[in-house]
């Protein structure tokens, strides 16, 4: 193997996409060797066949070389975090990269965040190739066309642990970074036991007057996935002055919708401790939801107002005059915080005076207006669903258990990546090859198998739409007014509590 060639070879591809310069070849020559534990280097007179292999099989054959001169036991380090390190060579300092966003967003914000987004890219902190392994196709259902995402690069997180971690992990300076959101994240080498940050850069900005700062996810689930989270580590609370940040953020970046996941166990998001959002430029499935119930607020004229329809319970509020907008929004989450409707089983609180209604917020700017969707959440159990009431219920939990957060509200399922072994296992199952699969599979398979005649050509497509309308079952289950005649009059009564509601003045 050319090793000097594969060095030289990713050296000029630092140099080619950075301030480096050639002078400072020799330099990044010897930080490349000094990582790869190798004490020798002659310049190599030919560069074949290194040139023509794209930037990150390089890497990979770099971190190869330092495996196998047992650097990586040395220094205490796995393959991510070296390569973290290589891969920093391609990023500007902290200060350079926060310079160059908001010299480029002086012209305009969607410049700013392409170069963000693609030195996120370049530097592999989106991880570009464990993404492209995901599995995801459309689901047609008949509150429109959803989207399911086997995702290949996490496991499944349990909505229990989840819970006890809220109530047991309080930030503690003694941990460092305190939080895997934390701005202490930005160029951390990492641990064994903690991912690798060194090449990864955040843009402070403000909202609500506080510091946040603006990072792509390494893990996206869809188009420039980006998390904004708060400097000051505290846990998630959704109520008019979060609602306002939201509006603040799509001001400042039109082209990006924001939501963050509710604030309470089972129906909030995996992490509750440290404030956060999640944007993108992307519209969701939810997006596309146009609204089955118009809405009138006594006292706060909105340009629309609705209830979607939409598998969850979700009222959509619109208006260019963001104060207008926040007042509604606020009126609709007070009466929902409060509101309690046992015929349902819908409890604002219990017996302890235990909270357990919230929402789960999103804004956008679209058509010279602002968009609020606030999608109603309980996250009440009972003996017959110890999980909780609007949750995935007992019998589709072989498919999606994980808590229903926001991007699953708004219509993209993230399956964990046991499916990807076992749906090929229903599969076979179907096709006569197997005579029983995994016991939580099994009367589903059945069900499948007795529908109609299965083909090797058909079968995954078969078993794709079954997922969909899974998925669909899923979010009906965490909606709290179900699309029956019941559910459409406990719906009439809380619109008509929100139309009662004292105006909420900010």
């Amino acid at each position: 193997m050319n090793q000097n060639g594969l060095i030289e070879t990713f050296v000029q591809r630092v140099i080619a996409a950075t301030d480096y310069t050639a002078m400072d070849e020799t330099y990044l020559i010897n930080q490349v060797i000094g990582w790869l534990g190798e004490t020798r280097y002659e310049t190599p007179n030919d560069l074949t066949p290194w040139e023509s292999v794209d930037t990150l099989t390089l890497l990979d054959a770099l971190i190869a070389i330092a495996d196998e001169n047992q650097s990586l036991v040395r220094r205490e380090m796995n393959a991510d975090m070296l390569g973290a390190q290589l891969m920093a060579l391609f990023v500007p300092r902290p200060s350079q990269v926060n310079q160059i966003f908001w010299d480029k967003y002086a012209v305009t914000a969607r410049q700013a965040t392409d170069y963000f987004f693609d030195l996120s890219c370049r530097s592999n902190y989106i991880k570009t190739r464990e993404i492209k392994q995901n599995i995801s196709f459309p689901a047609t259902t008949k509150y429109g066309t959803l989207q399911v995402t086997i995702n290949l690069s996490k496991p499944e997180k349990d909505p229990k642990k989840i819970a006890a971690a809220l109530k047991t992990q309080t930030p503690s300076h003694n941990n460092y970074p305190v939080s895997q959101l934390a701005h202490e994240n930005e160029g951390y080498w990492g641990r064994l036991d903690y991912p690798a940050r060194a090449n990864h850069r955040v843009v402070a900005l403000t909202l609500g007057g506080e510091p946040w700062f603006f990072q792509y996810s390494p893990y996206a689930y869809f188009n420039e996935h980006a998390i904004i989270f708060s400097k000051t580590i505290r846990p998630m609370r959704v109520d008019a002055a979060h609602l306002a940040k939201l509006l603040e953020f799509v001001t400042l970046f039109p082209d990006y919708f924001i939501g963050s996941n509710a604030d309470l166990p089972i129906v909030g998001g995996s992490i509750l401790t440290h404030d956060h959002f999640q944007v993108g430029r992307y519209d969701l499935p939810m997006a596309q939801a146009t609204i089955k119930t118009p809405i009138a607020l006594p006292g706060s004229p909105l340009a629309e107002a609705g209830v979607l329809n939409w598998p969850m319970t979700v009222i959509r509020l619109a208006d260019a005059d963001q104060a207008r907008l926040l007042q509604a929004a606020t009126q609709v989450m007070t009466t929902w915080e409060n509101y309690s409707d046992p015929s349902l089983a819908i409890r604002a609180y219990d017996e302890s005076g235990v909270r357990h209604h919230t929402v789960t917020p999103i804004a956008r700017f679209r058509d010279g207006r602002y968009e609020l969707d606030l999608v109603l959440r309980d996250n009440n159990v009972s003996a017959a669903f110890p999980d909780g009431i609007f949750h995935p219920h007992p019998d589709v939990q072989h498919i999606k258990q994980e808590n229903i957060g926001l991007i699953e509200v708004m219509g993209l399922a993230i399956l964990p990546p046991r499916l990807k072994n076992e749906l090929h296992e229903v599969a076979d199952y179907l096709l006569g090859r197997v005579d029983h699969v995994a016991p939580k599979h099994q009367p589903w398979a059945d069900r499948l198998r007795a529908q109609g005649t299965v083909t090797p050509d058909n079968v995954m497509a078969i078993i794709q739409h079954s997922v969909g309308q899974i998925f669909e079952r899923v979010l009906e289950d965490a909606g709290v007014y179900k699309d029956d005649a019941a559910g459409e009059a406990g719906l009439a009564r809380f619109v008509e509590a929100v139309a009662q509601t004292p105006d909420q003045k900010n």
